[in-house]
């Protein structure tokens, strides 16, 4: 078994970023794991966001709203989504 000389890695997301992925996994129909996919990050990682968000420890920025940009993402989603259903019926 390899011995590692140096530490891991570990990637660090901005708060802005934690509650954009929240927001996007919060939308009616939208499961965490296609959020986590779409963002490259983990589903666990997302949940443990999504708890921090209910907890308070994660604020949103008051002054930004949803952009058009961030409906745009949530509207790419849900045809992503719409389209692998439509793929499974077909198989």
């Amino acid at each position: 078994m390899p011995k590692y000389t140096q530490p891991r890695k570990t990637w660090q997301y901005s708060t802005e970023f934690k509650v954009k992925a929240v927001q996007l996994s919060l939308i009616q129909g939208v499961q965490v794991q296609e959020v986590a996919t779409a963002l490259d990050t983990h589903p666990f990682m997302l949940s443990r966001w999504r708890k921090e968000y209910r907890e308070g420890k994660i604020v949103a920025d008051k002054r930004k709203k949803l952009t058009e940009s961030n409906r745009m993402q949530a509207k790419e989603l849900s045809k992503v989504k719409r389209l692998e259903e439509e793929n499974k019926k077909l198989k």
